[in-house]
């Protein structure tokens, strides 16, 4: 098992939002271009969305258990935290 992944994600404040942009991203929208233009996480969106490598235990718990799960190139439905809703996207 990895101990450290390359994620990027998208979040939003209401899962209806984050429901209509994994609707996007399926329909072959570019995820970096979403990720600027929806994410309220403003430090990685200027990024594509992307948060860079992390190992277990640097992200919250809902999080990471998702992130982790997911397949090199897989996108995940919408995770809720304390900090909202996000869409996870795995690169390595």
């Amino acid at each position: 098992m990895a101990n450290k992944i390359k994620c990027s994600h998208i979040l939003v404040e209401k899962q209806s939002h984050a429901l209509q942009i994994l609707e996007k991203i399926k329909n072959g929208e570019k995820f970096g271009r979403l990720a600027k233009e929806n994410s309220i996480d403003s430090g990685s969106a200027k990024r594509d969305g992307n948060l860079g490598y992390f190992s277990r235990g640097m992200m919250v718990k809902p999080f990471e258990e998702v992130a982790f799960k997911l397949e090199i190139g897989q996108v995940s439905e919408p995770v809720k935290t304390q900090f909202g809703y996000h869409i996870i996207k795995r690169f390595s």
